[in-house]
């Protein structure tokens, strides 16, 4: 007779939904190998061959100032202190430029809550870029969107026909953390709640752009907290269609306020292989090799992850938090490859540009 942990697994690989209770004790309960085998089975159902993605890009952080003041980030810088920056325009186009003479295809801006950065001033950058580059531009999380917002006295639709004229392709799923306001109170009081979160992906995906969701787990959540970010990523997705991938990535303590222990490669595993026998109407599940590592990540391709995420030819956030894994265009082939896969360079939208 079949454990009740074995009957939730055979119905998520027959591809019926699970509900929140039995995601929970598959993350309490569940056997690491129990999980990944049945991840991969509903990889394999939703992705029919054996191609694992990426995509070539850049994260350019064009400010480290904000005003969140977050207690688990190492990046982050008050407006008068000695580190803190704004890129110049020119710097920005020649981080564009080099990263379009190494094939790459999107720009990942995301950056911290300036004070003295508006509305406008994200207008004219994207205009400018759009008028010089063939490039697109997946730009400003929610968090941002949101305060620009109240910072404008817009709503958030109203921002974001703006800044989709201006050129803005698509949002990443940045400052999700953890979607339960008890755990954001604690960890980013001065960040934007869960519910305006979601309300702004919902009006992003209103107006025709495609985002993509995070969790960062490991800090100071419990397995249900967990549980009620996937519910409501799931449940949104089921409202709007409009989520591409979702990207968990362990908290990564160094220097930073909150500091703790890092979460081990295993539990990493078994959050990603819940994430994809959870989400069931989100086609994309993403590795996290800037947090795992490269071997981590190969691995996570038996876990039920389908995309290696990008290339980062540069990345200043979690590297701040003490992360210092890189991995070049032909690495990340490579390691695909040696995972048995067929390595694809893919688009923001995850069409298939070239395969290798």
């Amino acid at each position: 007779m079949k454990t009740l942990l074995e009957k939730i697994l055979t119905k998520a690989i027959a591809g019926e939904r699970i509900e929140a209770g039995e995601a929970l004790l598959l993350l309490e309960k569940g056997n690491l190998l129990d999980l990944g085998f049945a991840a991969d089975r509903i990889r394999q159902r939703i992705h029919k061959n054996e191609t694992v993605t990426f995509v070539v890009d850049r994260n350019i952080n064009y400010t480290n100032v904000c005003e969140s003041a977050c207690a688990f980030c190492a990046f982050y810088r008050p407006v008068h202190h000695p580190e803190s920056y704004i890129l110049e325009t020119e710097e920005i186009f020649e981080k564009i430029e080099e990263t379009i003479a190494l094939g790459g295809t999107q720009i990942l801006m995301q950056g911290g809550l300036h004070p003295n950065l508006d509305l406008d001033y994200f207008i004219e950058l994207f205009r400018a870029i759009k008028k010089r580059y063939n490039i697109h531009l997946h730009c400003l999380s929610p968090v941002e969107i949101f305060y620009l917002s109240k910072k404008s006295n817009l709503s958030i639709e109203e921002v974001l026909q703006k800044l989709v004229e201006a050129g803005l392709d698509s949002i990443p799923g940045g400052g999700a953390e953890i979607l339960a306001d008890e755990v954001r109170q604690k960890l980013s009081p001065g960040k934007v709640d869960a519910k305006n979160w979601l309300k702004v992906m919902e009006t992003a995906h209103n107006v025709g752009l495609k985002t993509t969701a995070t969790m960062m787990f490991g800090s100071i959540e419990t397995f249900t907290q967990r549980i009620t970010h996937l519910e409501a990523i799931r449940s949104l997705q089921d409202k709007t269609g409009g989520f591409t991938a979702f990207i968990p990535w362990s908290f990564q303590p160094a220097n930073t306020a909150l500091g703790g222990t890092e979460k081990s490669s295993w539990e990493y595993l078994k959050m990603l292989a819940v994430s994809r026998i959870y989400l069931d109407n989100i086609p994309n599940i993403q590795v996290s090799w800037v947090t795992q590592g490269p071997k981590v990540a190969q691995i996570a391709l038996s876990f039920g992850a389908n995309d290696f995420g990008s290339t980062m030819l540069e990345e200043n956030v979690v590297q701040a938090a003490g992360a210092s894994f890189r991995m070049t265009k032909d690495e990340i082939i490579n390691v695909i490859r040696d995972a048995g896969k067929k390595p694809a360079q893919r688009n923001t939208l995850y069409e298939i540009i070239s395969g290798f």
